[in-house]
C-alpha cells in the first residue's frame, strides 16, 4: 500500500522545476497555468531567482506546490501512472496539505495557486516582521519540546508548531520567547536549538488573523470531492469528507503540524511505501519515524522513470 506525500516550506530552491519544464510539456503547462492564475511570472523566479524573492512566503508556497504538481502531471500524463489507482491516501506537510488536495482533485491547480499565494500573504501580514520567530529543536521529542516551550514562554506565545520526527520539533511564537527557548534547550536535555530563517511565526496562535483570512477564502473556494482520502495535519487522522477538510485547513494555520503522528498513523493503517513528490525533505523524516517501509523522493525525470518501473 502506497501513500503519496507532498513537501512544505523550506524545500524551495532556485532552479526548481527547470529540468522538468525542459523535458516535459505536461510540466511546462503546470508552470504556465500557475503563472496565469497568479498574474505573475512565478516560473521565472523559480528558474532564475533571485533567492530572496523565491523564499518570500507568498512566492515559496505556490512555487513548492507547482513543482510537486508538475512532477505529478508528468507521472500521470506522460508515464500513465494514476495516483488514485496506485495510492491509498495522500498527505502534505503544512502548505503541502493544499498540494495533496490538488493532487487528489479537491482543488483545481489555479485555485490551489491562488489560495497558497493568499495564505503566504496573510501569514506574512499577521505578525510584523521581527516580532515573531521559529526554532528547530534537534534531539528533542514532543514531551521535551513542550516542557521547554512552557518554560521559555514567560507570558509570551511559545508553542510547538511542527512535530516532524522523533528527534526534530519546531517551536513558534514571539521572538523573545523563541530566543529563550534556544538558550534553555540544553538544560532541557535537548541537543540544540536553531533559529530558523523564516519571515513569520507559522503554526501558532499569533497566526489567527491569517486563519481568519483563510476561512473567508476557503468559504469562497471550498474543496470538492477527494479522489483519495487525506491525512490532515492538525488531527493526524484520515479525512475523506471535503467539508471537514475545509475546517481543518483553517485550524491548520494556527495549529500544530502533527507530521510524525501522521506518518505513524499511515504505517499503522498498512502503508508500506511513501512516495514524496517534488522534494527530498519528508523522506528523511519518514525514515526516522517508522521502520520497515520504502521511502522514495521523486524530483527529476530520472526519478519519475525509476518510480514508474517500481510501481
Amino acid at each position: 500500500m502506497t501513500a503519496f506525500v507532498f513537501p512544505g516550506q523550506g524545500s524551495q530552491k532556485v532552479g526548481m522545476g527547470a529540468e522538468l519544464a525542459e523535458a516535459s510539456l505536461a510540466a511546462r503547462e503546470v508552470f504556465e497555468e500557475v503563472d496565469e492564475a497568479l498574474g505573475q511570472n512565478l516560473s521565472r523566479i523559480m528558474r532564475e531567482g533571485p533567492e530572496n524573492e523565491l523564499t518570500l512566503t507568498e512566492n515559496a508556497q505556490p512555487a513548492i506546490m507547482a513543482h510537486a504538481i508538475a512532477v505529478l502531471r508528468v507521472l500521470e500524463k506522460e508515464a500513465g501512472l494514476s495516483i488514485a489507482a496506485k495510492g491509498e491516501c495522500v498527505a502534505g506537510h503544512s502548505l503541502g496539505e493544499y498540494t495533496a488536495l490538488c493532487a487528489a482533485g479537491a482543488f483545481s491547480l489555479a485555485d490551489t495557486a491562488r489560495l497558497l499565494k493568499l495564505r503566504g500573504q496573510a501569514m506574512q501580514a499577521a505578525v510584523p516582521v521581527g516580532v515573531g520567530a521559529m526554532c528547530a529543536l534537534l534531539g528533542a521529542d514532543l514531551e521535551k519540546a513542550q516542557a521547554l516551550a512552557d518554560a521559555a514562554a514567560e507570558g509570551e506565545v511559545c508553542q510547538v508548531a511542527n512535530d516532524n520526527d522523533p528527534g526534530q520539533v519546531v517551536l513558534s511564537g514571539h521572538r523573545g520567547a523563541i530566543e529563550r527557548a534556544v538558550a534553555l534547550a540544553k538544560d532541557h536535555g535537548i541537543k540544540r536549538g536553531v533559529i530558523l530563517p523564516v519571515s513569520a511565526p507559522f503554526h501558532c496562535s499569533l497566526m489567527q488573523p491569517a486563519a481568519d483570512a483563510m476561512a473567508e477564502a476557503l468559504g469562497k473556494t471550498p474543496p470538492g470531492a477527494l479522489r483519495l482520502p487525506i491525512y490532515a495535519n492538525v488531527t493526524a487522522a484520515l479525512v475523506a469528507d471535503a467539508a471537514t477538510e475545509q475546517d481543518l485547513l483553517v485550524q491548520q494555520v494556527t495549529g500544530r503540524v502533527r507530521w510524525r503522528e501522521s506518518v505513524i498513523a499511515m504505517k499503522d493503517a498498512g502503508i508500506e511505501r511513501y512516495v514524496e513528490l517534488g522534494g527530498k525533505v519528508l523522506g528523511p523524516m519518514i525514515g526516522r519515524t517508522v521502520q520497515d517501509v520504502t521511502v522514495t523522493s521523486v524530483v527529476t525525470m530520472a526519478d519519475i522513470e525509476a518510480l514508474v518501473k517500481e510501481l
